[in-house]
C-alpha cells in the first residue's frame, strides 16, 4: 500500500511541477500522469477491483482539486509580471531635425542607442558600425521614424 501513496504523491508532485514550473507538455506531465496510470494499475492487480477503484477515484478527485486550487489561488497572479511600459516610440518632429545637423553621441551607438542633437535626445542608428560615446555625429538619413547618423570626418 506504501508503493501506492508513493506513486500517487509522486505523479501529483510532477504534475504540479509540469502545472507550475516548467512550461509545455514535457517529460514532467507525461511521468506525473504515468506515475498516477501506475498506482491505480498496481491497485487494481494487486489488491483488487475494490481498491483499484477507490484509488482511481482519490486520483481524479485529487486532480480536480489541485487543478481548481491552482487555477483559483492567486499563484498565477504572483507568477505575473506587473510592470507597465510606459515608452514610447522615437517621435520627432521632422521640422526641426534637418539631415546635415551634427550632434553628439551620449551613449555608443553598435548599431543604435541616443545622440543630443540641438537640445534634445534622440534614439539613433550608426551608418558606419560601432560610434563610441562622445563622437560628432551628422544626421544622414531620416525615414519610417528612424534618424540615421555617421561620424564627422575632421577634414585635414
Amino acid at each position: 500500500m506504501a508503493f501506492i501513496i508513493i506513486l500517487m504523491v509522486v505523479g501529483i508532485l510532477l504534475i504540479l511541477a509540469e502545472i507550475l514550473l516548467i512550461p509545455g507538455v514535457g517529460i514532467a506531465g507525461i511521468l506525473g500522469v504515468a506515475s498516477l496510470g501506475g498506482s491505480c494499475f498496481y491497485a487494481f492487480n494487486e489488491f483488487g477491483s475494490s481498491a483499484g477503484t477507490i484509488v482511481t477515484v482519490f486520483n481524479v478527485v485529487l486532480i480536480v482539486v489541485l487543478t481548481i486550487y491552482v487555477l483559483r489561488a492567486k499563484t498565477w497572479k504572483k507568477l505575473a509580471l506587473h510592470t507597465n511600459i510606459d515608452s514610447k516610440a522615437n517621435m520627432f518632429d521632422e521640422n526641426a531635425l534637418q539631415v546635415g545637423d551634427c550632434g553628439k553621441t551620449m551613449t555608443r551607438l553598435a548599431p543604435m542607442g541616443t545622440a543630443m542633437i540641438g537640445n534634445v535626445r534622440y534614439e539613433v542608428t550608426s551608418l558606419e558600425g560601432i560610434i563610441d560615446p562622445g563622437t560628432d555625429v551628422e544626421v544622414v538619413l531620416m525615414e519610417d521614424n528612424k534618424i540615421y547618423v555617421k561620424p564627422l570626418q575632421d577634414d585635414f
